[in-house]
């Protein structure tokens, strides 16, 4: 008799990315001293909550029958009275696992952007020092459809364009080092199998907190959604990430190859030639700009191009556009001028 069905799906989606892995560090045609391949790396961040421990289990099964070495990370925000405790359970259950390397790491949550940005920023920062530290291939990330849902409608509230609502990657990071095995799969499935597994699980209360935009999307504003319009709301959004994803990335490349057609000789961008791109084309290209000179991607919303836009299409003698990062655009002798003040 097999394993159970939800089992089965995590180990299935674990194990599809892991040949990803393979190939690609196969594909390097890297050699230890005996000329054979050495087996990477493969990081699991885990929170302690039902879709990491989930990915854990669904990893330490999956590496053991391929040449992959399995690990795992966990954060730990500091955020919570006893946070450093729970980081040492996960860490022990982990290794309960035979994953190894394992560690804790804590990080120190700054304030920018708000305490989820924030929490997320630091996490990322934790997770790839990590990866470096230690040669990881790859680091799986437990989201889940529903994360994924939850992603698209935040995107949408903010009206950020159709980059916010191609949601999260499958992968993602630098040299595709994030994976997000689950994203096909539902948050329930993650938290069946540990259960039938009898894998202890720790459900964090942040995401029952109000004060959080994304637990108040999940408790509140995901079942209004459901009872207005039905089930299925959570699959139809994941795949207008997925079609939207296809459409941002198709424009991203065209923004992409047309950014030096619009430059002079010097480099500069030439506000005539702007004009003559499709508004979606011409907005990323001045995204594209405003980011090399030192704007914090993170931090530039849509409202922010539209204003460079309008130095472009409503051009009346008006004066320069502050930017995050200390960087200003202004229109100077039919060129965009983008620096840093």
């Amino acid at each position: 008799m097999g394993p159970h069905p939800a089992v089965a799906a995590i180990r299935l989606a674990v194990r599809r990315v892991l040949h990803d892995v393979l190939t690609e560090t196969t594909n390097e045609n890297r050699t230890d001293a005996h000329g054979t391949p050495p087996a990477p790396l493969v990081l699991v961040a885990c929170s302690g909550g039902a879709d990491s421990m989930a990915l854990a289990s669904a990893l330490a099964f999956e590496a053991r029958k391929l040449s992959v070495r399995a690990g795992g990370i966990t954060v730990d925000h500091g955020l919570q009275d006893g946070s450093d405790l729970r980081a040492a359970e996960v860490v022990a259950r982990l290794r309960e696992m035979n994953l190894d390397p394992v560690e804790s790491v804590a990080v120190r949550v700054g304030r920018e952007g708000g305490p989820e940005a924030a929490a997320r920023d630091a996490r990322y920062a934790a997770l790839d020092e990590a990866a470096d530290r230690l040669g990881a291939a790859a680091v799986l990330l437990g989201h889940t459809r529903d994360d994924q849902a939850e992603t698209v409608l935040l995107g949408l509230a903010r009206g950020s364009g159709i980059r916010s609502l191609s949601g999260m990657a499958a992968v993602s990071g630098a040299a595709g080092r994030y994976r997000r095995p689950f994203l096909a799969l539902d948050r329930q499935t993650a938290r069946k199998a540990c259960l039938v597994q009898s894998i202890p699980v720790w459900d964090d209360p942040h995401n029952t907190d109000p004060a959080y935009t994304r637990s108040r999307l999940r408790h509140e504003g995901l079942p209004a959604l459901e009872k207005a319009l039905g089930k299925g709301v959570v699959e139809a959004l994941a795949r207008t990430a997925q079609l939207s994803r296809d459409d941002a990335d198709a424009l991203d490349s065209w923004a992409a190859a047309a950014d030096s057609s619009v430059r002079d000789e010097a480099g500069q961008l030439e506000c005539a030639k702007l004009y003559g791109l499709p508004p979606a084309v011409r907005r990323r290209v001045l995204r594209r700009a405003v980011i090399a000179e030192g704007a914090p991607a993170g931090s530039l919303f849509a409202r922010h191009i539209e204003e460079v836009d309008r130095l472009i299409t409503s051009w009346r003698g008006q004066g320069a556009i502050n930017l995050p990062g200390r960087v200003e655009a202004r229109r100077q002798g039919g060129r965009l001028v983008i620096r840093q003040g």
